[in-house]
């Protein structure tokens, strides 16, 4: 492996705190939220029917079930060993390319029973190019969870957004050509691609050559226990996608896909940016010996407080939010829209499920709570698919909650919380969500519905809801609060300065 100047032990400070960590993740969010965000706009509007997306998304959905593999707990290895020295970077650089490149030379040889399995013909080259993307993968890997380790989330914003570019780019350029699904597909291989150059060129070029492994122990330990979480979120993730295509049709993929994608895009835009830049925080706390249980109390706060309120807001407005984005041929995603967003704020009612475990050496309990719930959500989806895809959409909601039922008692137990702590957070952001999306309904009642949602009325009570949500935060004395203070007074004079080097 090529030497490199990147610290790999605590000796080594971070070259930037949790909250300037946060605001770089956070801005590479947003920038790679806005690209993904105008290039599905522009290609559903124009260019990708349902049917298009339906078999992208079937593609794609039966690839990542074996490929979301590759990373084989290396990344959280890396960010939450205690004493990381070159061997065991280097062990665990060239155990992610074995593992890795087998992974995805499978997925090159599913392609052609995927595509008979479907009965159609159409889905081997799109499932061969993003089968082939995978062969990028592993060498970004490493270089990638150095960056985190050391809290270097400048170098990890340039990767993201870089990334996101090149797909955006080509699935555009492919898709005014005329090709399709193909379009998407490669465009997924030019994001993998991106991410393969840019992370070398930040890492300072790391290579696992030649592959050498010394204690491979403790990484195939916590690389086994990756795999059955990685297998199992991928299956309850995928699984409405594959079991559709199955059992109804390409187009009804892609309306799933539609209204799920923008959940979940939406969600990562508001929340899951930060999840990477807790990880190393947390292990830095552990190793301080102080207990975990308050500093998650604040991220539990943090993240509902501003997630549950925007996937409620999304659930009400879902119908003019696909019509003014989407067009009409997609209306039908909207009422998926409503309980796919709704499902969002039980997956979020507990941040960091699973890594918080790992980190705590609760591996066992972890992959019995992962294996309970994947097969609920399968079970679930394979009784409500015969009845349409509403009743799919609806019976993420009851898996959400079935979600929060099986983590709560893993988390109390793993951080020592008592159910009161954490059900005052949850109440104080109960209540801030009812506040904000008040307004909205308000309007329904009082003016146009859903069909018949004007600009000037929907932009009025969305901005009554922010600003009542606001107020909430005050009246409940809701912990989000401080953390906004803390943030805004953080950014503010980094502002000044720029706008005052600009005006001189």
């Amino acid at each position: 492996m090529a030497t490199s100047p990147i610290p790999t032990g605590e000796a080594a400070p971070p070259v930037m705190s949790v909250r300037t960590a946060a605001l770089w993740a956070l801005g590479s969010q947003y920038a790679s939220f806005a690209l993904q965000f105008v290039t599905s706009i522009v290609l559903a509007r124009w260019f990708i029917t349902p049917e298009q997306l339906g078999q992208f998304s079937i593609a794609f959905a039966a690839v990542t079930l074996v490929a979301f593999l590759q990373d084989f707990g290396v990344t959280r290895y890396i960010n939450g060993e205690r004493d990381l020295t070159p061997d065991k970077l280097r062990s665990a650089f060239a155990i992610s390319v074995l593992f890795a490149w087998g992974i995805a030379v499978l997925a090159l040889l599913a392609a052609w029973p995927i595509a008979k399995f479907y009965d159609d013909p159409g889905l081997l080259p799109v499932t061969l190019v993003i089968a082939g993307s995978y062969l990028l993968v592993p060498l970004a890997i490493v270089p990638q969870a150095t960056c985190q380790r050391r809290m270097d989330y400048r170098s990890n914003s340039m990767i993201e957004v870089g990334s996101s570019i090149a797909n955006a780019a080509t699935a555009v350029t492919l898709a005014v050509l005329g090709h399709g699904a193909l379009a998407l597909a490669w465009g997924a291989f030019a994001q993998q691609a991106a991410r393969l150059v840019v992370s070398q060129w930040r890492a300072g070029g790391m290579l696992p050559w030649p592959l050498r492994i010394g204690d491979a122990r403790p990484i195939l330990a916590l690389g086994g226990t990756n795999t059955v979480q990685v297998l199992c979120s991928s299956l309850s993730a995928r699984a409405p996608e594959l079991v559709i295509g199955r059992m109804i049709d390409n187009a009804a993929v892609g309306l799933f896909a539609r209204a799920s994608g923008l959940a979940l895009q939406l969600r990562l835009l508001i929340a899951g940016a930060v999840t990477g830049v807790f990880y190393p925080a947390f292990r830095r706390i552990r190793d301080s010996g102080e207990p975990l249980g308050p500093p998650y109390q604040r991220v539990l706060a943090a993240y509902t407080g501003v997630t549950w309120p925007a996937m409620a807001g999304i659930a009400v407005l879902a119908e003019p939010m696909i019509r003014l984005l989407y067009g009409e041929r997609w209306i039908a995603a909207a009422p998926l829209l409503t309980w796919v967003a709704l499902s969002q704020i039980g997956y979020v009612a507990l941040p960091l499920y699973a890594d918080l475990p790992v980190l705590m050496g609760r591996l066992k309990p972890l992959m019995r709570c992962m294996i309970v719930e994947t097969l609920l959500s399968i079970l679930l989806i394979a009784a409500s698919a015969p009845f349409g895809l509403e009743w799919v959409a609806l019976s993420r909601v009851v898996h959400a909650v079935l979600w929060v039922a099986i983590y709560l008692p893993l988390m109390q137990r793993t951080l020592d919380l008592r159910f009161t702590a954490v059900a005052k957070v949850w109440l104080r952001s109960a209540v801030v969500t009812l506040a904000a999306v008040l307004p909205v309904l308000a309007g329904y009642a009082l003016g146009n519905g859903p069909s018949d949602l004007g600009f000037g009325q929907a932009a009025a009570t969305v901005i009554c809801g922010i600003a009542l949500w606001f107020a909430t935060l005050w009246l409940t004395r809701h912990p989000l609060l401080p953390e906004i203070v803390e943030m805004a007074q953080a950014v503010l004079p980094v502002l000044r300065r720029k706008s005052g080097l600009a005006g001189g």
